[in-house]
């Protein structure tokens, strides 16, 4: 296969938000991540392995280029020593572990300091998806290509026609795409479509991929992931991590001030999240965004809540981005546009809309400064982790900081 993975800007943007944080405030944190695939019928063959390592090992050539390096530095909450930092920062193949020790045949995990290794999640996963669709359909590969451009080409019919309305969405595909050529080819789709007033009345608002972004001279989206929660809250053994929804807040508003506004609510629990969304930070934030759990009932707790604290919802925005297709966004924003500013992150069902099943593959922090870290989230069977004690640990901290707790 030709290189995957040809720019260091193929990835989120969220990953420099979080990367900035993590080289000013977190320099000693040293973090473990581990793949996983969560599609019971997946096989990854030695074949696929192999392949996936030679690309892993064709990333790690890589470096940021002067345009690249232009590009970032033009994004303003980005300052000029991060910048210098990604001017000499290259990933690194010691880095990673990579075999076939696992029931789905793929074991990738990777372990280093947090700030040097937390760009390789997202790459990392659009290299296995590319491989994997490229060996297991090589036969099919053009006509599953044709149907995510097709489905997409539906998907904006369908919106012109107003069949749904989503008001505003970006496209958050890139660990989840066939590959690199389609993803970019739907955005266009997309950019031509909302240009020439062809969405109905939603309107296509960016993308999270820095790379597409820059090219096209679009909005890059993105603010924080769940790895900033569990490193920073779970990682230092002398904080209790209930409180990790207060670190990563109090930590966001020392570093960016109110800019990147939009704060991720679920990583220890929705409920838990908001014993810490007090005046200030609601205030602070621009919004926040739902990731796990039912979204109309999250979307009613943090309406509610904003309530309770005087603050108007419909000055806020909520984001969401949990597993959505077009037509599950089109019945959130029914209930709710005239309750608050919604807005979608839609992934999958963007790029990697097809005539066979898509993967659900993520890369997730499973230890940090050597003890087990967890993620709990609003969904049973979206949480990860390796440590049933410090799962077990963190439920009983999270169910004390909300009055539940019980001997």
């Amino acid at each position: 296969m030709e290189q995957i993975i040809t720019s260091l800007l193929d990835t989120d943007l969220y990953k420099f938000s979080m990367g900035q944080l993590a080289m000013r405030k977190y320099g000693d944190a040293n973090v473990e991540w581990k793949f996983v695939c969560r599609n019971a019928d997946v096989y990854f063959t030695p074949d696929m392995v192999k392949e996936i390592k030679n690309q892993l090992a064709l990333y790690c050539t890589l470096q940021f280029t002067r345009k690249e390096l232009e590009y970032l530095a033009s994004i303003k909450w980005l300052d000029k020593g991060y910048i210098s930092f990604l001017s000499v920062w290259q990933p690194k193949l010691d880095h990673f572990l990579i075999d076939t020790d696992a029931d789905c045949g793929l074991n990738i995990r990777t372990a280093g300091p947090w700030f040097l290794t937390m760009y390789y999640e997202i790459p990392v996963l659009a290299i296995v998806n590319e491989v994997y669709y490229e060996y297991k359909y090589k036969d099919r590969y053009a006509e599953i290509e044709k149907s995510a451009l097709d489905r997409a080409a539906k998907k904006i019919d369908d919106l012109g026609k107003n069949k749904y309305c989503i008001g505003a969405f970006s496209e958050f595909g890139t660990r989840r795409r066939l590959n690199y050529r389609i993803q970019h080819q739907i955005i266009n789709m997309f950019i031509k479509a909302d240009r020439e007033h062809r969405l109905g009345d939603s309107v296509f608002s960016g993308t999270s991929n820095v790379l597409i972004a820059m090219k096209e001279h679009i909005k890059a989206v993105g603010t924080m992931a769940h790895e900033v929660f569990m490193v920073t809250g779970q990682g230092y053994p002398e904080r209790n991590p209930s409180y990790s929804n207060k670190f990563v807040m109090d930590d966001w508003h020392d570093l960016y001030g109110v800019q990147l506004g939009i704060a991720l609510t679920d990583c220890i629990t929705t409920d838990c999240f908001l014993r810490d969304f007090d005046i200030k930070n609601a205030t602070l934030f621009a919004g926040v965004r739902n990731d796990s759990g039912d979204p109309f009932e999250w979307g009613y707790k943090i309406l509610n809540h904003y309530k309770k604290l005087g603050i108007d919802p419909r000055t806020k925005t909520l984001l969401f981005s949990d597993n959505l297709d077009f037509e599950k966004a089109g019945k959130i924003y029914e209930e709710f546009h005239d309750k608050a500013r919604i807005a979608f992150g839609i992934g999958t069902y963007f790029v990697n809309d097809t005539i066979v099943p898509a993967l659900n593959i993520v890369m997730k922090t499973v230890k940090a400064n050597g003890v087990p870290v967890v993620k709990i989230s609003d969904s049973p069977g979206k949480g990860i982790g390796e440590s049933a004690d410090y799962e077990d640990y963190l439920k009983r901290a999270i169910a004390w900081r909300l009055g539940r707790y019980q001997r």
